[in-house]
């Protein structure tokens, strides 16, 4: 296999593992905003998503957002996961 096509793999997987640790830190800081919001249920919250807006409504956004983005991460990590795997792989070929 060509060698500079394994350091490729190599450099993808590590910026994917990179990118998986930024997701997952956003996401600890998002929950710890949803945990200081939704406990402390500030007015002007309510007031940046508009008029006639229910903490409901907020609270139930916010989860499906948060869902979201960890669907999106694990996906990231299977990613990853395969990336890691395949640089493995062309590195134990090569020898």
């Amino acid at each position: 296999m060509n060698d500079v096509f394994a350091k490729r793999v190599k450099a993808a997987a590590i910026a994917a593992w990179w990118t998986v640790l930024i997701a997952l830190g956003f996401i600890l800081l998002q929950w710890l905003a949803y945990l200081a919001a939704t406990s402390a249920r500030p007015a002007w919250l309510l007031s940046l998503w508009g008029p006639n807006i229910s903490w409901d409504l907020v609270q139930n956004v916010w989860f499906w957002g948060v869902a979201f983005l960890k669907i999106w991460m694990f996906l990231m990590a299977s990613v990853a996961i395969w990336l890691t795997l395949w640089a493995r792989q062309l590195r134990k070929n090569k020898a």
